[in-house]
């Protein structure tokens, strides 16, 4: 892992466990997201198109296994979802802001149920620019969220009445590879929810998709 990342990764989730220190682990946060989200950003100036839908390590386990624009779908349908279903209770951008059309997506889902093919597949069709647009909208939207939470509302669980909404959404598939999330997530409390989607989640799809950016151009 990135020594520098980790290290910031490391100061948030302690700083957002005490009351007196949980504002600076919220900056602490936004400082590592800022950070991957450049790397991100990078990608669209340094890569062309097939790089985005390559996939190197097609039979690898582990998350180098995607392709790169498989992998910035991945990371902000799963923040999206956890952000504005179940913390904000209201309307992803994804929906709000008719991103499905806009992308080009045949799906709705986190991408978990797709594998090998399936993903470069996914990943050929996506419009990139409109990838680029929902994913800034939802970084921001989501940080206004943090913003506005309060050091106790941390400790709050997921309500069972939320995580049916979420089902009914159909934005998890119910393959195998993919249903145990909703369990995951609403196992949580929101302090949780900031520790894995909206920080290490990102951090390791981030790397996996260097690795795969440096393959390419090995």
């Amino acid at each position: 892992m990135n020594k520098a990342w980790s290290e910031l990764n490391k100061t948030m989730q302690a700083q957002i466990k005490k009351k007196d220190t949980y504002e600076a682990g919220i900056d602490t946060l936004f400082d590592l997201r800022n950070q991957l989200m450049e790397t991100l950003i990078s990608f669209s100036g340094e890569l062309n198109r097939e790089d985005f839908d390559a996939i190197p390590f097609i039979n690898a386990d582990g998350y180098h296994s995607k392709t790169i624009a498989y992998s910035i779908w991945h990371i902000f349908r799963i923040e999206d979802i956890v952000a504005h279903t179940l913390i904000r209770e209201d309307e992803q951008v994804f929906f709000s802001g008719g991103y499905q059309e806009r992308i080009n997506s045949p799906i709705i889902t986190t991408g978990n149920e797709l594998v090998k093919e399936q993903i470069a597949d996914f990943s050929k069709r996506l419009n990139l620019k409109e990838l680029y647009s929902y994913i800034s909208e939802v970084k921001d939207s989501t940080e206004k969220i943090i913003n506005h939470l309060s050091y106790d509302e941390l400790k709050k669980k997921i309500s069972e009445e939320r995580k049916e909404h979420l089902k009914l959404l159909n934005v998890v598939s119910n393959d195998e590879k993919a249903g145990w999330l909703i369990d995951y997530w609403c196992g949580k409390d929101i302090r949780g929810l900031i520790q894995m989607p909206f920080s290490r989640h990102w951090i390791m799809h981030v790397e996996a998709s260097l690795r795969i950016k440096n393959k390419i151009h090995s």
